[in-house]
């Protein structure tokens, strides 16, 4: 099975994460594009390096050299544009919305595979950083394209499952940190 090292590592407190992790692996909702995008633009966003290396590693292995780059650059562009939107809608300042943004977004459509699977990677990419700006443009992009809520909603749940497992690793790592202070300090 792909990804043992990873679902050998969630630690028995996160056991449902490890079920959920296992399912998705067995999915049939997504294309393995779709899914394997997703994972890669979500571990990304999820910033823990054993999750990343992980599912990185898989992720090369099932695209192609277009596609796992594509994941890439939606995880980065996404990462920018998740700040900067969530700020204009945040600020409710209506003036900031007529200012142009300035920042080079050219891989939103230079990315070289199917619109919608980009699409895709952007929504699991803004849901984790908790842009609703971009999650209503993704997904009504996605919706104008005829993807469907299932289709969605199987790439939300990759990045959600995707994202929990990179915050137990981060926790699990904290300990560590801590054990090395000095006890004085605690």
């Amino acid at each position: 099975m792909p990804l043992e090292n990873l679902l050998a590592a969630i630690p028995e407190y996160a056991k449902d994460l490890r079920l959920n992790l296992a399912t998705l692996l067995r999915q049939n909702t997504l294309t393995p594009q779709q899914f394997w995008g997703a994972a890669a633009a979500s571990a990304i966003a999820g910033r823990n390096a054993a999750v990343i290396s992980e599912i990185l590693s898989e992720a090369h292995a099932q695209l192609s050299p277009q596609a796992f780059q594509a994941a890439g650059t939606a995880a980065a562009i996404m990462s920018m544009n998740n700040v900067y939107y969530r700020f204009l809608h945040l600020t409710e300042n209506e003036k900031y919305t007529t200012i142009p943004a300035g920042l080079r977004m050219n891989g939103l459509r230079g990315h070289g595979v199917d619109q919608s699977d980009f699409e895709l990677w952007c929504t699991a990419v803004s849901a984790i950083n908790n842009c609703a700006v971009c999650v209503k443009a993704h997904e009504q992009a996605l919706r104008r394209q005829g993807v469907s809520e299932g289709v969605i909603l199987a790439a939300v749940r990759v990045a959600a499952v995707v994202q929990a497992i990179s915050v137990v690793f981060d926790a699990e790592a904290a300990p560590k940190h801590l054990a090395a202070l000095e006890p004085r300090m605690l």
